[in-house]
This record gives C-alpha cells, sequence and structure tokens, in this order.
C-alpha cells in the first residue's frame, strides 16, 4: 500500500458565513433552553442600561431636588432590579453551562460515530493526531462560541442598542454623536476581521500537525530511542511550534491592537460629548444628571465593545474549527452499502476474484493489483507469498471489502459482494495481523471485543485452542490482567495469541492471518501455528507470510508478484517446478542455515585446532 499522506485542507480567507450558519444550527435541537438563555441575556443586559438611567433620576429628581422620598424611591426600585437581575443572571450561567457540555457531548459523538463508518482509506492519508485535534481543541472551541461567545456578544449588543436608546431619550443632538462613531468601528471590525481570521486559521493547521507530531513521536518512542533520533525530533518539532507561535504572534497582535483603536475612535466622541453637553448646560439647561448619564452610557458602551473584539477574535477562531469539523463531518466513505444490499448470516461458500484490477486513490495510474483472477473453496487454506509491495496485503484488503475493486468483481458463493451489505462481510471475517492491536483495559475485555457474550467458559476453551492459556495462567490476576496501552505490558508473542483467541472466540467464517508470526521467536511461533490449525478447521482461510516455514500445509500456495499471480500449486508441487516459490524457498533456508552457523565461522581457531 502507497505512503498516503494528506495536508491539511486550505480554507478561504475570507468569513465562511456558511460555516457559521452550521454551526449555530448545533443548538437548534435545544431550542427552548437557547430562547430561555438570549431571552435571559436581553432582560441583563437591558437592566444593565436600565440602572444608568435610575441614576439618572436619583441625581436630577432627588439630590438636586432635595427630596430624600424619591431618592429612597429610586434605591427601592434599584435594589428591586438588581434582585431582579441576579435571578436572570443565575439562570443564564446555569442554562450556557449545560447548552456548552451538551454541544460538546453531540459534536465528539457525531464525529466519532461518523469514523465508524469512513472507509480505511481515509484514516491512511489522515493522521491519528488531526482527528484527535479536531474531536477535541476545535469542538471546544465551537462548543464555546454557541454558548459563551454568544452570551458574550449578544449582551454586548443589547447593551449598545438600549445605551442609545436611552441617550436619544435624554438628548438626541448628544446621541447622534455617539452614533455617528458606530460605522466607523463597523469599518474598523470588518477590516480587523479579515487578517485575524487568516491567522487563526494558520494557527489550527499548525496545532494539528504539532498534536500528529505529538502522537507519531510518543506511540512511535521505542523508535526514537533505539536510532537516537532525540535531538533530530527536537528540532523538528521546534519548527512546527516556531510557525504556530508567529501566527499566533500575529493573531494576538492584530487583536491586541483592534481594542486602543475602537478605544481611541471612542476618547474621540467622549470628548466631543463633555465639551457640547458642558456648552448646552451653559445655554441650553441641560441637567447635570443627564451629562453624567451621556458619560457613563459612552464609558459603558466601551466595555461591550471590548467584549466584541475578544469575542470577535475567538470566533475566527472558532469558525477555522468549525471548518475543520465540518470538513470531517462532510467526508464520504469510499465504500458503502447499496441500496439494495442484503444481509445474510452467512458468508459461508466459495470466493471468486474475476479480473480484479484495484489501484488506490491517489495513484490510479499505477495499479497495486492487475487482472487477478483466483477461485477459493469453501474451506480451503491459501497462503499469499511474494516480495514485498507485490499487492498481498491489498489482495486481503479487497476480500474485508475495506476497498473495492474498480475493475472486475469478487463474488463470495456466486453472489457479487457488493451486493452484501459491509456488516454482512466483515462481522464474519477474523483477522490476526503482524503488529496485533489490544485495547487498554483487561485480557478478557480484550478477548471479548469481538463477542460481548462470550461466557467465561467460552474464553478459556478459546485461549486454550490459541495456546494462551499457559502465559494467562501464570500472570498474578489472570484473565484479569490489565495489558496497558495498546497491550505494551505484554510481549509481542503473547499479544499474538490474544489476538488469535480473540479470533477464535468471534467464530469467523473466514480467517486471515497477515505476517501474524513474523515478530515472534520459534516456539510462539509454534504455539500460534497450532492455534491457527486449530481456527482454520472448516474455514476459508489466508495465510501472508515471509516465514515459508509457516505455510506448508496450505491447500495451494500463491506467488504474487506485481498484483499478478506469478504461480500457484502445492508446497511440493512448486519446490518440484523449481520456480519463483523454490528459489524464494532456499534462498530463505539458505540465510536460516548462515545465521545459524556464522557465529561458529567467525569463532577463533584454538591452536589445539
Amino acid at each position: 500500500m502507497p505512503n498516503v499522506y494528506s495536508e491539511e485542507e486550505e480554507f478561504e480567507s475570507k468569513f465562511n458565513g456558511r460555516t457559521f450558519s452550521r454551526i449555530l444550527k448545533i443548538i437548534s435541537k435545544y431550542w427552548r433552553r437557547a430562547i430561555v438563555f438570549i431571552g435571559s441575556i436581553l432582560i441583563v443586559s437591558a437592566l444593565d442600561a436600565t440602572f444608568t438611567y435610575v441614576t439618572k433620576g436619583i441625581v436630577d429628581n432627588g439630590i438636586v431636588a432635595g427630596s430624600i422620598p424619591v431618592v429612597m424611591k429610586f434605591v427601592t426600585i434599584y435594589g428591586i432590579l438588581i434582585l431582579v437581575q441576579a435571578g436572570f443572571v443565575f439562570t443564564l450561567i446555569y442554562i450556557v453551562t449545560i447548552l456548552g457540555e451538551r454541544v460538546r457531548y453531540d459534536l465528539r459523538k457525531t464525529m466519532f460515530n461518523h469514523l465508524q463508518n469512513l472507509s480505511l482509506s481515509y484514516y491512511s492519508r489522515t493522521p491519528v493526531g488531526w482527528i484527535m485535534a479536531r474531536v477535541t481543541s476545535d469542538s471546544d472551541r465551537v462548543a464555546d462560541l454557541v454558548t459563551w461567545a454568544i452570551t458574550d456578544s449578544a449582551w454586548a449588543v443589547m447593551n449598545i442598542l438600549t445605551s442609545m436608546v436611552f441617550m436619544l431619550i435624554i438628548n438626541w443632538k448628544l446621541a447622534l454623536i455617539v452614533l455617528f462613531i458606530l460605522p466607523i468601528l463597523l469599518v474598523i471590525a470588518i477590516e480587523f476581521r479579515k487578517r485575524i481570521l487568516k491567522e487563526y486559521r494558520n494557527v489550527r493547521k499548525m496545532n494539528s500537525k504539532i498534536v500528529g507530531s505529538y502522537n507519531e513521536n510518543i506511540t512511535g518512542v521505542r523508535v526514537v530511542k533505539g536510532l537516537g533520533r532525540e535531538d533530530t525530533n527536537i528540532g523538528e518539532f521546534s519548527g512546527l511550534t516556531e510557525k504556530m507561535y508567529q501566527s499566533s504572534f500575529r493573531a494576538a497582535w492584530l487583536s491586541a491592537l483592534f481594542l486602543p483603536v475602537v478605544q481611541m475612535v471612542a476618547a474621540i466622541a467622549l470628548g466631543a460629548i463633555v465639551w457640547y453637553g458642558g456648552l448646552q448646560a451653559q445655554v441650553a439647561g441641560i441637567s447635570i444628571g443627564s451629562i453624567q448619564a451621556f458619560i457613563s452610557y459612552v464609558t459603558f458602551m466601551m466595555w461591550p465593545i471590548q467584549d466584541l473584539a475578544r469575542v470577535f477574535a475567538e470566533m475566527q477562531h472558532a469558525i477555522a474549527s468549525g471548518e475543520r469539523i465540518f470538513s470531517l463531518i462532510d467526508a464520504v466513505p469510499e465504500v458503502v452499502d447499496k441500496p439494495d444490499s442484503s444481509e445474510l448470516e452467512s458468508i459461508r461458500g466459495d470466493i471468486e476474484f474475476d479480473h480484479v484490477s484495484f489501484a488506490y486513490s491517489d495513484a490510479k495510474d499505477v495499479p497495486v493489483i492487475k487482472d487477478f483472477s483466483l477461485k477459493i473453496k469453501q474451506g480451503e487454506t491459501i497462503a499469499l507469498v511474494g516480495a514485498t509491495g507485490g499487492g498481498k496485503t491489498t489482495i486481503i484488503n479487497l476480500l474485508c471489502r475495506f476497498y473495492e475493486p474498480v475493475k472486475g468483481k469478487i463474488t463470495i458463493n456466486g453472489k457479487d459482494y457488493t451486493e452484501i451489505n459491509l456488516r454482512s462481510i466483515q462481522s464474519h471475517i477474523g483477522v490476526v495481523l503482524q503488529t496485533p492491536h489490544l485495547f487498554s483495559g483487561t485480557i478478557k475485555e480484550n478477548l471479548r471485543y469481538g463477542r460481548i457474550d462470550a461466557t467465561d467458559a467460552e474464553i478459556e476453551e478459546a485461549t486454550k485452542l490459541a495456546g494462551a492459556s499457559e502465559f494467562i495462567s501464570r500472570l498474578p490476576k489472570g484473565f484479569e490482567e490489565q495489558v496497558g496501552e495498546g497491550g505494551n505490558l505484554l510481549s509481542v508473542g503473547q499479544k499474538q495469541l490474544i489476538s488469535l483467541a480473540r479470533a477464535i472466540l468471534a467464530r469467523p467464517e473466514i480467517f486471515i492471518m497477515d505476517e501474524a508470526t513474523s515478530s515472534v521467536d520459534t516456539l510462539t511461533e509454534a504455539l500460534i501455528q497450532k492455534g491457527m490449525e486449530n481456527l482454520m478447521q472448516g474455514r476459508t482461510s489466508f495465510i501472508i507470510a515471509h516465514r515459508l516455514s509457516t505455510i506448508k500445509r496450505a491447500n495451494r500456495i500463491v506467488v504474487i508478484e506485481g498484483g499478478q499471480i506469478a504461480e500457484m500449486g502445492t508446497h511440493a508441487e512448486l519446490l518440484r517446478s523449481k520456480g519463483k516459490y523454490y528459489q524464494l524457498y532456499t534462498r530463505q533456508f539458505r540465510d536460516q542455515l548462515e545465521s545459524l552457523y556464522s557465529p561458529l565461522a567467525e569463532a577463533p581457531v584454538s591452536a589445539e585446532g
């Protein structure tokens, strides 16, 4: 299979309204809560502006007029409004917190569920770290956007609007001065928006690469240590983080510059109000409370504008995250069930590759399998051998329907397998890989992974057939022993035996061994071969192996070269024909003899000898 590597998607530099609308639709299923939370925001922000107007009444009608009862009346109103606002603030925070967690849950659930349906090709070209970045940090940012960012921006906009209403009520001429600066601030915001969004998209792009680098270096730590790559990896990682730092720095610099520009424009308006209000106080009789209220409203409007500046910067970041989330959600599986596909309880029967050709999507002009035809009888064991890159694993991937032929067809029991749904095929295939994967948890939990309803007796029987019961019984906790992340608390051979027992327990109708004995010692290989023989009885089986000693008993050995069948027959037949298989076998046998006797050959000859 080719080395498929996907660069992070490039998105438009302009504001993506479609992405923003899709983000807002996330909370549509919680519309009742959303209405309450939006209503609470409006009431809280309206009350904020009302407090300043009540203060004006206290100054003009109470303090300046010298009326204590009026002062007490307005203070009482002020106190009641404070209590009302406190109740709505509690409601607002409570609902926003719940909504945020629900949105995170929904996004991650949607992505996880969709990942289960994506074809193997998606994982081949998409690094794990990039997927993890979308499911974790990107979903956090989108959840914050549709909750706290909407809360802050709605509060800010409502404060500005209510402040303008009260200023128009107090003195429409002074209000026009303030109204004049709003379009200026809008133009400033648009210009800053373009530049901030571009930098935040770069930040998200580099963040995905950094997470991917973390993943590769942590999972491959043994290779890193073994090859002494620490310093080189540090240098490469520093290059990635430096690029992210530069983009983050530019985004932060633009965000920081936005606020002083807004404050400068607001300060000019405030100076004009103080000057014009003072002049009116002398010639037009405007009250002290009105001037104070105007200054308070303009100052009060600066906080929402500052908040909008912060929210705006975060919104650019969240939209960039949303674009990446939706690119995952919108990814289309390359292998899907046909509308009229049938579900079968069994796929036992003959299998036929009928003039099958296949090429990976990124290299369609370089076919991996070319006009491949092969008939396999029910219960037959087929061994695939040949040089690395010849197409052996691709044939197995096609059989499992991880990919589909671009030409020709594959039939199971005479039926085109594209007319059978994926679950019917893949749930009846058991695969043991060269590098077996175990999940965090106990040995028993890993054994039950393919068949949750398996009894303890069935589990014990499967481990005996696989040859795994002996080492499991020696463990302190037996079947309850923890295997660690990826099974790293067990040896490769022990993981292979558990993987084999898991396949036996799943009762597959088609069994596949892909280089399952290439990384284990001779003793463990013998145990695995014994388990294989137990599992292969009555089942159609495929074995891919470089160690030719593991395939002697196969019904047929198929030599694959350049995606085609070079020769085929039993072990004895192929040795007699002295073709490609004979060359492979004798070369491997010779290498084994050399490795066995080389220490003796290199030993120094004694004086007596």
